[in-house]
């Protein structure tokens, strides 16, 4: 019996994948999650085999929980699926623990193997990203927007879309202080002097797709 966890705020989602998972593993069993809370609380309750776990949750990042859940848990692989490109979260998904990371656009065609490839001890990533990754070693530094925190880049994606201080205080439930704390160690570590120049450089790496 191979027991899957479900994590994503959607029952749509959800459906849609237990569909195409009992398919292609028959012996597979579901729990499922809509928040990360929740999630780490099947988590506990249940002994499971793999989580699938959305990189968008009400309540916290898909990231927070990752880590939560690689804390308490090390050895139980997470898989993570999120609506983003690759090129946005994938690395920073990998290098929090994850066991792999698949895009909703091509979650048809990626999930189960995906979830094969990590029962069975191994990392997924798509052949693109593989690629990428290669491509990295021996580059030296890492790229600026890697240099920022999970929370920092969240803030960094919010403020290159032009949203206000208050906006970004009152969606993450941060102080306005906080915020543009955050704003100022942003600028800092990326070399950059106003939100322009930040928008500027997310349109250039394509990271606000």
């Amino acid at each position: 019996m191979t027991r899957i966890l479900l994590v994503d705020d959607h029952s749509v989602v959800r459906e849609g994948l237990k569909q195409i998972l009992a398919d292609s593993i028959p012996d597979a069993t579901f729990g499922e999650a809509a928040t990360g809370e929740e999630a780490l609380g099947k988590a506990t309750a249940g002994a499971w085999d793999v989580v699938i776990l959305d990189m968008s949750l009400p309540d916290r990042t898909g990231i927070d929980i990752l880590k939560d859940l690689r804390q308490t848990y090390p050895r139980l692989p997470v898989l993570v699926l999120s609506m983003h490109p690759e090129e946005q979260f994938a690395v920073r998904a990998l290098k929090a623990g994850a066991a792999g990371y698949v895009t909703k656009r091509t979650v048809a065609e990626h999930i189960a193997a995906a979830v094969r490839k990590v029962l069975a001890g191994g990392k997924y990533v798509s052949a693109s990203l593989a690629e990428k990754l290669a491509g990295e070693v021996g580059m030296g530094p890492d790229a600026p927007h890697e240099r920022l925190s999970d929370r920092e880049f969240q803030v960094f994606r919010m403020l290159a879309m032009a949203k206000t201080v208050k906006q970004i205080s009152e969606e993450l439930s941060l102080s306005r202080q906080t915020v543009s704390t955050y704003r100022s160690r942003i600028l800092e570590k990326m070399g950059l002097t106003t939100n322009d120049e930040l928008t500027q450089y997310a349109l250039e790496n394509g990271l606000l797709k």
